[in-house]
């Protein structure tokens, strides 16, 4: 079996990534980006880079670093709403931006990676997404032809992979990632934990080695928040619910009609 793991992400990415490429890169909003992979695509200069992801990071973290470092030419993207860079350099038409609805984003990159070349949804009839695109009848119903992703290098982000390049991903972090290393010709994995082949249950696996080339050891990633909001919850008085409950289960025993509680309401709502 040939050795997949490398010892850093630079080394990973070495002889692998080059200018005027185009990269699937995993994750959705923060959640499972493949961040020292993300940091050394930067810090290897290439440029005129197409990258396929749902969304283009932050300012700052993410592909955001690679927008600020000009290295991105055009973007294939979901969701780009987080980004102020990407918002300025598109609107001063710096980058391009292929828009594209979500599930058909997906379904693009899974396509890719299954050998299909093209599908047709109904996503974006009617709408500025199947301009100049292939329209036709199913049923009664029309459907616009979409094809698929088949991109140079796919950087994912997995919870664990075994020696061979198995890979479990983590909760929601199963996002784009499996999707995206299945399409690219060259996948490269970043991880947490890495583990002998065997130590994971064929249950357990979600992507096989058969997909991925390189792996590469993250232990400790940052795993930033893309957005924290919080909120303080009224002090409740115990004793008083507790009568409260006991008072409407007996009405309601009674036959007699118990009103809806009236939510607290904001000045001016």
């Amino acid at each position: 079996m040939a050795n997949k793991i490398y010892p850093s992400a630079d080394a990973a990415l070495k002889g692998v990534v080059a200018d005027g490429q185009t990269l699937a890169v995993g994750g959705f909003g923060l959640c499972g980006i493949p961040e020292a992979l993300i940091d050394a695509l930067r810090d290897s200069g290439v440029k005129n880079l197409t990258c396929i992801s749902n969304n283009a990071g932050v300012d700052g973290f993410g592909l955001g670093k690679l927008l600020e470092t000009r290295q991105i030419k055009k973007m294939v993207a979901s969701y780009v709403g987080e980004n102020k860079e990407f918002e300025r350099q598109f609107l001063a038409k710096e980058l391009e931006l292929e828009f594209t609805p979500q599930g058909t984003l997906a379904e693009k990159l899974r396509a890719g990676g299954a050998g299909i070349p093209a599908f047709f949804t109904k996503t974006g009839v009617g709408t500025q997404v199947a301009e100049g695109k292939e329209l036709r009848e199913f049923g009664g119903e029309t459907y616009v032809m979409e094809h698929s992703l088949v991109p140079d290098v796919a950087l994912v982000k997995a919870d664990v992979a075994d020696k061979s390049g198995n890979l479990r991903f983590r909760l929601t972090a199963r996002n784009f990632n499996p999707a995206a290393a299945m399409a690219g010709k060259i996948c490269i994995v970043e991880v947490e934990k890495i583990v002998e082949v065997g130590e994971l249950a064929p249950d357990d696996i979600h992507l096989p080695g058969i997909y991925v080339h390189r792996i590469v050891l993250n232990s400790k990633p940052e795993k930033r928040i893309e957005k924290r909001t919080v909120s303080a919850a009224a002090p409740v008085d115990v004793a008083a619910a507790k009568v409260e409950a006991q008072a409407a289960i007996a009405q309601a025993a009674a036959g007699i009609e118990v009103p809806a509680p009236v939510k607290n309401q904001t000045k001016g709502a």
